[in-house]
């Protein structure tokens, strides 16, 4: 795969990266977990909630039936939250508070099919208990008037029909006296419709009296089984339940949003945290990693492992009486300790010294006294078989001409996300510009999870490609002389010697078998066995026979088919054969 398809095939958000990223910025959303830990129990603590009362109400609905899924108790719910409530709950209350604001204060919640529950909040205990029981006593007598205005609307409803069915009905009287005062002339069919609708309208009559009665007397039930079941009383609160929940809300709130802000800020530095990514940038391949230099224990451990890494990076450079530069990007320390450790390592195989280029490093403190030479970076140049290591910065602001004095190759000390994208191509822009290869990259702190190849295996600007173009080319060999082909005469091939072939000796002839012991009976003599050869005779005979002509064999002409009909004796049944005999041995 190209350069050009790697980038095509890239996504857009490396999750890998994302993650790894997120996961080295965790003293930032560790540290804001700890602050929303904190915050939430200082809330508990100098900010606790108001007092709650709670209330239980009894609702009996006129219309309730068994399948009632909870409709009537949700619309229960939904009118205790009104303003009309709120409103005459405050004036029972004396206060001049806001409706709007003051249904903030309470809720309610359907428990069951006839239970409703009042939670209210108020500055103080008597304030919250004083709230609920106005609450309470609103509601009530809001509920028990809407009930009374429905059954007074249906007892109007009914005696308007009453009144219309009366005047319907004094009509219909009118009309059977006129009609019989006729006498004779009466029509009896008109007569005895007028007699049939004034049944009728007297049914309705009484019938709208009756239920007009009822609707009059109201609904009782409602009204006497609509009431406080369960009296205002306050909550108890736990401090230490209260503390333990805000904390807790703290603490999950913090966490989060410092592990948005850590994503965020991942994506938006765009800081290459994977050896992959660190290679891919700056075009050469990462050759050793080094941990983050400890602060208080296990400083020999890292020392060791420094060491071997200098040796890594001596072996790496062979040229001797060359330079090569250890160039710093966010890893002063380790670069310095680096550069002093390589120096050491050379210094068994020949003069060496250091040139300090490196801002707040003191190499001439870590080297201390000894064979290694601490120069700055306007001293002379070498000379003779002498190794120079320079020691230098590519931070932002670094002067890239100065770069060529420190070394004709370079090491790169890289720290995992100190640099963005964009640095990291100027860097190896910059040294490209410069034709000083790159021999490798040594990563300081990376993720202990990272597991990616930090190795190139295309570019020009790679390690061994770039060591490679600065080693002299090899002198050209001469040619040998090519000798002329002699032509190839083709060998005869030996004729195979004769061998002797003993002349055979006739076996005796082996003794007639008798096939019936009877005298009588003629006898079947059997032919003579041929004396066996052996595979050499063979051989033998086949080379000194002279070829013989194939003989082409001769096809036999195809039987015709004979048909049952020209058999003469088709019409004849079948024999059975007799078991063969000495009779009929003979004959067979």
């Amino acid at each position: 795969m190209t350069s050009a398809e790697k980038a095509k095939s890239e996504p857009l958000i490396d999750l890998q990266r994302l993650v790894v990223s997120v996961r080295r910025r965790r003293r930032l959303w560790l540290a804001t977990a700890l602050l929303g830990l904190i915050a939430g129990g200082l809330v508990a603590m100098f900010l606790p909630s108001p007092p709650t009362a709670v209330a239980q109400i009894l609702v009996i609905h006129p219309d309730d039936s068994p399948t009632d899924s909870g409709t009537l108790m949700r619309t229960d719910v939904a009118v205790l939250q009104t303003t009309k409530i709120a409103n005459e709950a405050l004036k029972k209350l004396n206060s001049t508070q806001a409706p709007e604001e003051f249904l903030k204060d309470y809720e309610g919640l359907g428990l069951t099919n006839n239970v409703l529950q009042l939670t209210v909040k108020g500055k103080s205990k008597d304030e919250a208990l004083a709230r609920a029981q106005a609450i309470s006593d609103a509601f009530i007598t809001e509920y028990i008037a809407r009930n009374q205005a429905a059954a007074a609307a249906t007892q109007k409803a009914l005696l308007d029909q009453r009144n219309q069915a009366q005047n319907e009905l004094t009509t219909i009287e009118s009309g059977i006296v006129t009609e019989e005062a006729k006498g004779r002339n009466a029509n009896p069919a008109q007569l005895e419709r007028f007699y049939s609708r004034r049944a009728e309208l007297n049914s309705k009559i009484s019938d709208y009296d009756g239920r007009a009665q009822e609707a009059g007397i109201g609904t009782p039930k409602v009204a006497a089984g609509t009431q406080i079941v369960d009296a205002p009383r306050i909550l108890p609160r736990s401090l230490l339940k209260t503390l333990a929940t805000d904390a807790g809300i703290g603490l999950a709130l913090g966490l989060l949003a410092g592990l948005a802000l850590a994503a965020v800020t991942s994506v938006v530095k765009d800081r290459p945290v994977l050896r992959r990514e660190i290679s891919r940038h700056l075009g050469a391949s990462v050759i050793a990693q080094l941990p983050k230099p400890p602060r208080f224990l296990r400083a020999s451990r890292a020392a060791a492992r420094r060491k071997r890494v200098a040796a890594t990076l001596v072996r790496a450079v062979r040229k001797e009486g060359g330079s090569v530069s250890v160039l710093d990007l966010g890893a002063r320390t380790v670069t310095a300790a680096l550069a002093v450790d390589m120096a050491r390592e050379l210094a068994e195989k020949g003069p060496v010294s250091l040139v300090d280029d490196l801002p707040k490093a003191n190499l001439r403190e870590l080297a201390g006294d000894g064979p290694i030479q601490v120069l700055d970076r306007g001293d002379a140049p070498s000379a003779g078989k002498e190794r120079r290591i320079g020691v230098g910065s590519i931070e932002p602001g670094t002067a890239w001409t100065d770069l060529e004095f420190l070394g004709e190759e370079a090491i790169l000390v890289v720290r995992t996300g100190h640099a963005n994208t964009e640095w990291l191509h100027t860097v190896a822009r910059q040294l490209a510009d410069r034709r000083i290869p790159i021999l490798g990259v040594v990563v300081v702190d990376p993720d202990p999870r990272d597991h990616t190849d930090g190795t190139l295996w295309d570019g020009l600007h790679t390690a061994l490609r770039g060591r490679g173009s600065a080693l002299p080319e090899p002198l050209p060999v001469p040619a040998r002389p090519v000798a002329r082909a002699r032509p190839v005469v083709p060998e005869r091939m030996p004729m195979p010697e004769r061998k002797v072939v003993p002349e055979r000796v006739a076996r005796p002839a082996p003794k007639p078998v008798e096939m019936f012991p009877d005298e009588d009976a003629p006898v079947r003599r059997l032919s003579r066995v041929a004396p066996v050869e052996t595979d050499a005779e063979r051989t033998v005979e086949r080379v000194l026979e002279p070829p013989r002509e194939k003989k082409s064999a001769r096809r036999r002409p195809p039987t015709p088919y004979k048909r049952p009909e020209d058999h003469d004796n088709a019409d004849q049944p079948t024999k059975r054969f007799s078991p063969v005999s000495p009779d009929n041995a003979e004959a067979l």
